[in-house]
């Protein structure tokens, strides 16, 4: 490889590219930061779980039922623009919550319809986001993109909760005013991009055709179809992180402090792993390589499972946080790769959906089985579960297992 296709594939050497990621982890850490001071203050005001719950879905239920729409208008309308506007109504709802919480509420009705403003704004901007990235480099770096894409965003998930909780110990005004300066940041980071090319649909005809459109590319596109499901279903059944208080309190009996460090260790082995595919990438038999990531994350979580040892339990979990790194880092590569950029939109609206509804669901089926036959029976079973899955998509799907490079030359 010569020094001029290196750097061309570096996704750093392109400064716009540089913005678009400096965004993200300013709009990642932003909704943590949120997220868990949201979760404490509505927590605090009432005393009952079950609005957590409510929570969880005020975000959640946006892009479920705008997926149509999110997606098209990735497609139709400059996607720089819709993620500055978007990111501009994150900052009105830290605002609002900013506002709320130095009302001193005794009432939470008004965080709910800030909430919901929030998942709509999410619900748009992730599907621009997401399709945005590979305008921004050349199609060998997309790859390179990807990775560090995936790197802030799991630093995020890491570092943005333990910093929620430090901000919203000094004040809930510190937290959420924290939360408005990062939000405003990534939006002024979008506008600074600049101009993007773009497939323009902008004067096609809104038909059932147009809106059904990414997923009749799914459907249509095996490579792409396997993805998402394997993503889906492997989620959905090996899924342990709900569990993970039970295994604190009961089984490990490590307490609080241990919850934390069971809860930090999938991240620490997903950023470790980032790191490592940031620097050498995966340059041959991608698709062995991704099936091998899904079948390892399962055993892993078998293993978790059955373990009662927390230095054993501790790096099973490292480990399956670094197993699900590769194949998120195989499996979005291959999405954007395969993926013509007139349907990008609608298609990453759709795997936004699958992903939200395999992380909720996936807990939900786990504490149901636990409720069933315990929380080791629900581990192990979707662990093993998780390994089927990666035996028979990789049968029913031999177009996904034989895909090579993630560079976009093959």
């Amino acid at each position: 490889m010569t020094l001029r296709a290196s750097a061309e594939a570096n996704a750093l050497t392109h400064p716009k590219f540089v913005l678009y990621w400096l965004a993200i982890g300013c709009a990642s850490f932003a909704v943590q930061i949120m997220s868990v001071s949201v979760g404490w203050e509505v927590y605090d005001i009432t005393r009952d779980p079950l609005y957590l719950g409510y929570v969880g879905l005020a975000q959640f239920l946006p892009p479920l039922l705008l997926v149509l729409v999110t997606g098209l208008a990735a497609d139709r309308f400059n996607r720089r623009f819709i993620m500055a506007g978007c990111l501009g109504l994150e900052a009105l709802c830290a605002l609002g919550l900013l506002l709320f919480t130095l009302s001193k509420p005794t009432d939470v009705t008004p965080v709910f319809g800030i909430l919901v403003v929030l998942g709509i704004a999410r619900a748009f901007l992730n599907p621009a986001s997401d399709a945005l990235a590979p305008n921004l480099v050349p199609k060998e770096a997309i790859a390179h993109a990807i990775s560090l894409t995936t790197m802030i965003w799991q630093v995020a998930n890491i570092a943005g909760p333990v910093a929620g909780g430090l901000l919203y110990g000094l004040a809930g005004e510190v937290a959420y005013g924290v939360a408005l300066v990062l939000v405003a940041a990534a939006a002024l980071l979008v506008l600074m991009i600049g101009r993007v090319p773009q497939t323009n649909h902008a004067g096609e005809e809104t038909t059932l055709s147009t809106l059904f459109a990414g997923f009749t590319f799914i459907r249509k596109e095996r490579i792409v179809l396997g993805a998402i499901s394997l993503d889906l279903f492997a989620v959905l059944l090996g899924g342990a992180v709900a569990l993970l208080p039970v295994y604190a309190r009961d089984i490990l009996e490590v307490g609080p402090w241990g919850l934390g460090l069971l809860r930090a260790a999938p991240g620490v082995g997903a950023v470790a792993m980032a790191l490592y595919l940031v620097r050498y990438g995966i340059k041959d038999k991608a698709g062995v390589i991704l099936f091998a990531g899904v079948a390892g994350f399962g055993l892993c979580t078998v293993v978790f499972g059955f373990s009662t040892w927390v230095p054993l339990s501790i790096a099973a979990l490292v480990l399956m946080g670094a197993c699900d790194m590769v194949s998120v880092y195989i499996r979005e590569t291959l999405l954007q790769l395969w993926t013509p950029d007139e349907v990008r939109g609608r298609v990453n609206a759709v795997n936004r959906v699958f992903i939200g509804a395999s992380n909720e669901l996936g807990e939900f089926r786990a504490g149901v089985v636990a409720a069933w036959v315990g929380a080791v029976a629900a581990v192990t079973l979707g662990g093993a579960g998780t390994v089927m899955v990666a035996g028979l998509w990789s049968r029913w799907f031999p177009e996904l297992r034989t895909a090579r490079r993630l560079d976009g030359r093959g």
